[in-house]
């Protein structure tokens, strides 16, 4: 594991954000990569040890492009210089949630985990309907003294208790999102030794596991829209 080598060439590519340079140099691009998912052999064998759903997985299959759609949006650049995986029991897909890290220099990498994708109305409303139904096992799992040391739940939030669900629920505050995720931000220096990232990455995919859990269960019967 090399994780000075992924954020060098990261590093580089944020400077060098063009085709020409990217082509010139893919043979960097490739070793990085390479680097980068024996990292994630390296997590899935270890999150494995205490959740063994996301053992099966190849680290090839877990990862998200480099590059950018950039028809709708402003900014041009061609690359987005991170390396980006989601590791759960069916791979990179949003559901069912799962370990998520992001590697790009700059203090921007971050570990994460639960749902970040709001865009799937069913998806938010299962969420809704079980934290509505078991507040207290929520309450349990975000108040650990360990999760509460590390995690804040975060998401899309609306401004109201939507329609459907009491103003006085006692998980009202977050009845009102329609996304639930964590994030946990890392600075180059704890990215730079591997075996230190490791063990950090690790702990916190433990941590967050029940929260994960919870989700999951929430979202058992969800079905991915098909294109």
């Amino acid at each position: 594991m090399n994780t000075q080598l992924i954020l060098d060439y990261l590093s580089s590519l944020s400077m060098n954000n063009n085709r020409e340079w990217y082509h010139a140099n893919k043979n960097d691009y490739k070793e990085a990569n390479a680097a980068f998912e024996d990292l994630l052999q390296t997590l899935i064998l270890e999150i494995g040890k205490f959740d063994d759903s996301i053992l099966h997985n190849n680290p090839k299959d877990l990862t998200f492009k480099i590059v950018r759609d950039t028809r709708f949006s402003h900014d041009k650049s061609p690359y987005n210089p991170a390396f980006r995986a989601h590791i759960s029991s069916k791979g990179k897909l949003p559901v069912p949630v799962g370990y998520y890290l992001m590697l790009k220099p700059g203090d921007q990498s971050f570990l994460g985990g639960g749902l970040f994708a709001d865009m799937f109305k069913d998806a938010t409303m299962m969420v809704r309907d079980y934290i509505a139904q078991n507040g207290r096992e929520w309450e349990k799992i975000i108040h650990q003294p360990d999760f509460e040391k590390c995690f804040t739940v975060k998401g899309t939030a609306l401004k109201n208790v939507p329609a459907g669900y009491e103003k006085e629920h006692p998980q009202a505050d977050y009845l009102k999102f329609k996304s639930w995720y964590l994030e946990y931000p890392l600075k180059d220096e704890e990215v730079k030794n591997a075996e230190m990232f490791l063990t950090k990455a690790v702990e916190l995919f433990q941590i967050m596991k029940p929260f994960n859990d919870y989700l999951n269960k929430a979202l058992v019967d969800f079905q991915m829209p098909v294109r």
